[in-house]
C-alpha cells in the first residue's frame, strides 16, 4: 500500500509540474503576441498617416506637392519593409490610393541598431546619440512641434540636429511611427534646408 501511495504522490507532482509549465508557456506566448501587436499597430498607424498626407497633397496640390509626395512614398516603402521584417501584414494601414515607389529609395533610412526593424536596439541613455545613421523626414502632421518614433515611447524627449545647417529642434515623442524620429511639419520647418524634405545628415539625441 505504501508503494502505491508513493507512486500516486509522484504522479500527482509530475502532473502539477506539467500544468505549471503549460501555463508559463502560454503566458510567454501571449506576451510575445501582445508586443508584436503593439509594434504592428504602430507601423500601421505610421503608414496610414503618411498615406493620408499624400491624399491631401493630391487633393490640393501646390508647387512643392510632387516633392512632398515622392518623399512620403519613400517613407511608406520603408514602413512596408519594417512590416515584413516584423512579421506584420505588409501594407496594413494603407488606403491603397498611392502607388508604391518603383524602386527602393536611395535615401531610405538604414536599419536602426543593426536590425532591419530596429528590434533589440538600445534606445540609449539621456543625452546619448541614438539611431546613428538614420535620416529624418516629416510626417505631414499639424500642431505644435513634435515627433513620432518606433524606438522610443510617448513622452520621450528627442533633440534632432540637421548637421548640414547646424539647426536643431527638441521635441517630445507623441505617437508611434515607422522611423526612429519622424518630425511633424512644425518641427521639421525648424531644421530643414530650403526646398528639402529629407535630412540625410542628422544627429538624434535622447535628452529626456
Amino acid at each position: 500500500m505504501s508503494r502505491k501511495k508513493s507512486f500516486s504522490r509522484k504522479k500527482k507532482i509530475a502532473l502539477l509540474v506539467g500544468a505549471v509549465a503549460l501555463v508559463g508557456g502560454t503566458a510567454v506566448a501571449m506576451t510575445g503576441t501582445s508586443q508584436a501587436s503593439v509594434e504592428c499597430d504602430g507601423l500601421n498607424t505610421a503608414l496610414a498617416n503618411n498615406q493620408r498626407f499624400i491624399d491631401g497633397q493630391r487633393a490640393a496640390p501646390d508647387a512643392l506637392s510632387d516633392a512632398r509626395i515622392k518623399n512620403r512614398q519613400d517613407v511608406i516603402e520603408e514602413i512596408r519593409r519594417k512590416q515584413a521584417a516584423s512579421g506584420c501584414e505588409v501594407g496594413a494601414g494603407d488606403t491603397g490610393a498611392a502607388p508604391p515607389a518603383e524602386a527602393p529609395p536611395a535615401e531610405a533610412a538604414p536599419p536602426a541598431g543593426g536590425g532591419e526593424d530596429g528590434a533589440g536596439s538600445d534606445p540609449g541613455r539621456a543625452g546619448e546619440v541614438v539611431c546613428a545613421g538614420s535620416t529624418v523626414t516629416l510626417s505631414g502632421e499639424a500642431g505644435a512641434p513634435a515627433a513620432s518614433s518606433n524606438e522610443f515611447p510617448v513622452g520621450t524627449t528627442l533633440k534632432v540636429t540637421n548637421l548640414d545647417n547646424g539647426k536643431s529642434t527638441t521635441v517630445q515623442v507623441t505617437a508611434a511611427s515607422g522611423s526612429c524620429a519622424l518630425l511633424n511639419d512644425a518641427a521639421f520647418e525648424q531644421v530643414r534646408e530650403p526646398s528639402k524634405f529629407l535630412i540625410r545628415n542628422a544627429r538624434i539625441e535622447r535628452v529626456g
